[in-house]
């Protein structure tokens, strides 16, 4: 159950804002703010069956979107291959510093900074 809560938390921050509201709403009571579907019902003045309906289609098309778009698979490749880069710059960064290039060092440093933005950006986009 905890995979899937990760799961679909993470396609609804991508795709959460295509649901429509009726869905976006089932889906963070249920899975953001952990209410019951009986509370859920309550809120939105439906059926405890109507949530639970609301939430497997909202769930389906969350999967449908990840499928046709793939966003998050690319997220995760993009944050995977910046950590390779990370990787380089630190071999980059002692082999700088053993051989005293203060040029090279100062490069290094420059790297570090791009990438920090774009994870800080990459982060925005998630949120």
């Amino acid at each position: 159950m905890f995979e899937k809560l990760v799961e679909v938390g993470i396609l609804f921050d991508f795709y959460g804002k295509l649901l429509s509201e009726r869905q976006f709403t089932a889906i963070e009571l249920y899975y953001v703010h952990d209410l019951s579907l009986a509370e859920i019902g309550e809120e939105l003045g439906i059926s405890r069956q109507s949530v639970y309906d609301t939430l497997k289609r909202a769930e389906e098309n969350l999967y449908e979107y990840e499928k046709n778009l793939g966003l998050v698979n690319k997220f995760k490749y993009s944050i995977e291959e910046i950590d390779k880069i990370f990787q380089l710059i630190d071999t980059i960064e002692k082999e700088s510093k053993n051989i005293d290039n203060q040029i090279m060092l100062n490069s290094v440093k420059d790297l570090k900074e791009i990438i920090r933005k774009i994870i800080d950006n990459n982060q925005e986009v998630v949120n």
